[in-house]
């Protein structure tokens, strides 16, 4: 099988033809502003009535906020962010022992976005993980490097916790029961990306990933400390979100936008790439169990009128992610197709 990868060794001069974008697609590096007042919430402040308005706010302006102090030891993203490095530095017939673009499979390495329905790739290799419960998982991850296992594990298990917390605060950022989007979504699944975007040779032809939403409830990334590459629409304009020290990104994902009954916007991101350095980021997915019916309670739908209609039909999660990879990444925003 020919390698599809592009952490492959090579360094290339020019950009395959099969990644270039058509002239009006291209990201214009040259038109992104730097988000200087991206919302940035102290998790550690003591607050709790405070930390929770913060987060109401950023969801509704944004559909993002970064966190600090929010509990995840700083040596355990260091040592994530090292040992993803050395999984990609691997030889390329190593990696490649992992590779699939069947995106039912709970482990797989691949390329790009959805290979089977892109006409144009994306700059960026991944390594795809499920992580909720962990030791139903964890031997089919990686053996080398030797520490992957143990220091992936360990991250896992702090995010777990810290999406948890998030989703009582959203919760109760929305006036509901710190408990309601936990209950309603059942026992929540997590998958994780190891994002690798090698150093390109012309990135202002390209993308990593193009703009998209998440298909899940809450995404929480890592971000490389040293190379930027997330970008964000904000009222129309792309805007590059630099790495805040020990800092977390939580996205608000597309089922917590129909949950909130469009209170809450999921945010429309992407990543962009760079013709000097490669970037790693590293995004955990919190999703809903397949089998959730993802509407919105009856008190948020009559915040607008009283016997009004919810803005999306019922669904469960299993349903929505099944339409979600049947199509581009770059569609459109796949919620529209479940709107009442």
């Amino acid at each position: 099988m020919e390698t599809q990868l592009i952490s492959n060794g090579l360094r290339y001069s020019t950009l395959p033809r099969s990644y270039v974008r058509p002239e009006p697609d291209r990201p214009k590096l040259s038109d992104v502003g730097e988000y200087h007042n991206a919302p940035i919430i102290d998790l550690g402040c003591g607050d709790r009535e405070y930390i929770v308005r913060q987060i109401a706010h950023a969801c509704h302006q944004y559909g993002f906020f970064q966190v600090i102090n929010h509990g995840v030891p700083k040596e355990t993203t260091e040592k994530m962010l090292q040992v993803s490095k050395e999984f990609f530095d691997l030889p390329v017939e190593e990696k490649m022992k992992l590779y699939s673009n069947d995106p039912t499979k709970t482990i797989r390495l691949s390329t790009s976005s959805n290979l089977q329905k892109e006409k144009i790739h994306n700059w960026r290799d991944y390594l795809r993980l499920h992580c909720h419960p962990l030791d139903k998982f964890t031997k089919e991850w990686p053996t080398n490097p030797t520490s992957f296992k143990e220091i992936v594990s360990n991250y896992c298990m702090e995010i777990r916790k810290l999406g948890l917390k998030l989703e009582e605060a959203i919760s109760e950022s929305l006036g509901l029961e710190k408990e309601y989007i936990s209950k309603s979504l059942g026992e929540q699944g997590q998958h994780m990306a190891i994002n690798y975007y090698p150093q390109c040779p012309e990135p202002e032809l390209t993308y990593g990933l193009p703009a998209h939403t998440d298909p899940n409830t809450l995404t929480i990334l890592l971000q490389d400390t040293q190379v930027t590459g997330l970008q964000l629409l904000k009222d129309g304009k792309w805007l590059s979100v630099k790495p805040f020290p020990n800092a977390l990104v939580v996205n608000v994902g597309d089922q917590l936008q129909a949950l909130s009954n469009s209170k809450y916007k999921s945010s429309w991101h992407r990543a962009v790439v760079n013709a000097h350095k490669a970037r790693i980021s590293i995004a955990t997915f919190l999703c809903p169990s397949n089998d959730a019916v993802i509407k919105a309670p009856r008190e948020l739908i009559e915040e607008e009128e009283e016997d009004s209609e919810p803005i999306y039909r019922d669904y469960t999660y299993a349903e929505y992610y099944t339409k979600f990879w049947s199509r581009n990444l770059d569609q459109g925003h796949c919620l529209e197709l479940f709107k009442n």
